[in-house]
Order: structure tokens, then sequence, then C-alpha cells
């Protein structure tokens, strides 16, 4: 079951590259219509497709709104096959507000699904931000954190990765250049079933090329220094103490065991983004707990 919603959902990604800046109905259409085919498609179906590509024209020089959504979608869909999340109604919802405050503060603010936040139901230490603004972040990760602030930091952290399309540098150097290549190739040609095979097959490699970035390898240490900065810029302008941050990175490397498999293998060192950011914070390192602050972030993180 889960396999046949991540193929459904892979190719509603690839209608909507296809698709580019067409409707969302149009987008349903052609996706419903690829779905339920098995392996073969109508005349119709075909002409939909060239449709919907024509409509597209130049759209594939840059990645829309609309297709960085779908394509996180797709990495998101992939994520969560191997990572159920969490059934804590109280802290998720918890999550999505600050989320919402803190993307407000952010250089992208907005997304063509907006952005969305979950909690991953497993003890490792990790955290994952799909293009588009789907945030999924460990109970491991969160249990890190004393404070609200140390929340904050970690989803503003995150944030900062969609912002800077940090996820969608991982694709454009990787596979999606062929997906675009078929387009172009074909774009004069009916899109039978061999081609349609051909780019899906090319695009279910790009997607996987992100998820394996996020999940295998992770970002280098300079992105990870810049989503660092970027959320040390969000949490001030929302008005988190952003000495937090280091707090909370402290924590992590208390916390993480020596062989750790998840934050270990797909992050720089604690201490070295410690090392990274400290010139950025301000030269006072307090900031005194907000009370009320500090007793909702205790009532949402219970059972966590």
């Amino acid at each position: 079951m889960k396999r046949a919603i991540l193929s459904l959902t892979i190719t509603t990604a690839l209608a909507a590259l296809l698709a580019g800046c067409e409707t969302l109905d149009v987008i349903t259409q052609v996706s419903t219509s690829v779905g339920v085919a098995t392996g073969k498609i109508s005349t119709q179906e075909a002409d939909a497709i060239n449709r919907t590509a024509s409509a597209a024209g130049k759209a594939f020089e840059q990645i829309t709104p609309e297709q960085e959504y779908y394509i996180g979608r797709a990495v998101t869909a992939t994520i969560l096959t191997d990572n159920k999340t969490a059934n804590l109604k109280n802290a998720t919802h918890y999550l999505n507000v600050l989320g919402q405050a803190l993307a407000m503060h952010s250089d992208k603010p907005e997304t063509f699904g907006g952005y969305h936040f979950a909690i991953m139901d497993t003890d490792e230490i990790n955290a994952f931000a799909a293009p588009g603004g789907l945030i999924l972040v460990s109970r491991g990760l969160l249990r890190c954190c004393r404070t609200e602030d140390a929340v904050a930091a970690v989803l503003a952290h995150e944030i900062g990765h969609v912002q800077l399309l940090h996820g969608l540098r991982a694709i454009r150097k990787s596979r999606l250049t062929s997906a675009l290549t078929i387009l172009a190739a074909e774009s004069a040609k009916n899109l039978g079933g061999e081609q349609l095979t051909e780019l899906t097959t090319a695009f279910e490699g790009s997607i996987s090329d992100i998820t394996g970035t996020l999940v295998n390898s992770g970002y280098s240490r300079t992105l990870e220094s810049e989503a660092d900065a970027a959320a040390i810029t969000i949490m001030q302008r929302t008005g988190y103490n952003p000495s937090a941050l280091k707090d909370m990175l402290k924590q992590m490397q208390a916390r993480m065991p020596a062989d750790d498999k998840g934050f270990g293998k797909t992050h720089p060192s604690p201490t070295d983004r410690i090392a990274d950011i400290t010139p950025l914070l301000p030269q006072a390192e307090t900031g005194a707990v907000v009370k009320a602050r500090q007793k909702r972030f205790e009532k949402a993180m219970k059972g966590v």
C-alpha cells in the first residue's frame, strides 16, 4: 500500500513538472490518468500530457513554486516510508504554530503548499527539510530542546534550508537534467508510453538523489552553516534568543551516541557548527527564559 501511495505521489509530482504553471485541476487530471495506467496510456491521455507540456513553454528554465511543492511532497513520501509520524497531536500542533510564526519572518514566508511540520516517531536525532516547506523533526531531536527558543532554533534551521533552496540544488545537479532533456527531445513528438516510462524513470531518479542527500550523505558544512546563519536571523526577527541554537547543539553533542547513524551521518559535528555560528551570535549570550513561553513548551512537549 505504501509503495502504491508513493508511486502515485511521484506521478503527481511528475505531472506538475510537465504542467508547469497550469492549474491544479489539470495537474490532478493528468496525474490521475497516468496513475491508473498500468504501463499503457491511451491516445487521449497522451494528448492531454502533450497539451499541458506545450502550455508550460519555458517553465523548465527555473523550477516553479508548484513544481517545488510536488517535488518536495514526493521526497517527503519517500522518507516517510521508513519513518512513521508520531501520534502526538498537541506537540505537532505546537510545532506547526511555532513553525508558521518563524516562517513568516523568513526570506521565504510563503510557499505553494505552505509550510507543514511533522514529528517522526524515532529516538534518532535528526530532521529533514524537503523542498516547498515540508519539514520533519524526530522525537529524539526534540528531546534535545530544553526551551521553546531551542525548538525555534531547530525549526528556523530547517526553514533556512527551504528558503535557501538547498534541496533543489541536489536535484538540479542530478537526474532532473535527464528528465528535462527527454522533454526537450520529445517536445515535437507525441509523448507515448515508452517516452513517458523513460521520463518517469528519470524523474524518480532525481527524487532518489535528493532523498539520498537528506537521508544518507547530508549537506556540506557550508550549506549547514548557511542554514544556521539564516536561523539566527529568523529567530532575531521573531523575538527568540538566537543563542538557544548554540545550547541546542551542545545538548545534541551530549546526547549523540558515538556511532550515531542519524544526525551524525548527515550533518557536520555540533562542535563544528558551534564554532561557525559563535561569531554571529550576540556578544551577551543572556536572555532570560520567558515564563509563559516555557510553560507552553513544557505542556506541548509532554510525552515526546
